[in-house]
């Protein structure tokens, strides 16, 4: 992955942010003990960045499309409010059965539901205004997930989507994945339906608000 950053900044940069709960750190160390691409999983300074986010939405629903292990999901649960919920999705079972252990220790754990099925069925079954979605899957699926997402999100939601960036590929894109990142974010870029702003923050977020 490319590093936009020297690894001292970083560093600080870890040390002056809100640090991962126990829960948070065993499950990271079980994503790397127990699947083979550790490397998916968020890190704790785009997971607290994913939680403000989520809390300045109103935190009522959020929706995660990709969940993994389950650690960017503990984040989001923590930027919901009190009588909030997260549904996320994803259609690995073993890496999601990982997710709902480590979901079972946290006190925020049980305001997440995990749907298991492909993503833009399981977007179109939830019932109620969006505020807050992550989405961090195939990147083939990224526009469909957005438009669907987009359709039911309440004005002033915000949709984030991770690894825009794609370690640098998407200067000189060749495989099928990096151009469906260019595409994603010339997508976003022409939607007059939202205000968008692309951070450097570890491979990149597109952060997209409904106007």
């Amino acid at each position: 992955m490319l590093t936009l950053v020297p690894d001292a900044i970083e560093a600080y940069a870890r040390q002056n942010t809100m640090s991962e709960t126990s829960v948070m750190q065993a499950l990271r160390e079980a994503t790397y003990e127990e699947t083979e691409l550790p490397q998916m999983l968020s890190g704790p300074l785009v997971g607290q960045t994913l939680r403000m986010l989520c809390r300045l939405t109103g935190g009522g629903l959020a929706v995660e499309v990709g969940t993994f292990t389950g650690y960017a999901s503990l984040w989001i649960a923590g930027g919901l409010a009190s009588d909030g919920r997260l549904v996320t999705l994803d259609i690995s079972e073993p890496s999601t059965q990982i997710a709902q252990r480590h979901w079972n220790q946290d006190p925020n754990g049980d305001k997440i539901t995990l749907k298991l099925g492909p993503a833009s069925d399981s977007i179109k079954s939830i019932d109620g205004a969006i505020d807050f979605a992550f989405i961090d899957a195939d990147k083939a699926g990224y526009i469909e997930y957005y438009e669907l997402i987009m359709e039911r999100m309440r004005p002033g939601g915000v949709i984030v989507a991770d690894n825009v960036l794609w370690s640098g590929r998407v200067l000189t894109p060749s495989e099928p994945s990096d151009h469906a990142l260019v595409a994603y974010a010339k997508h976003v870029a022409a939607d007059s339906r939202s205000e968008h702003v692309m951070l450097t923050l570890r491979d990149g977020l597109l952060v997209s608000m409904k106007k």
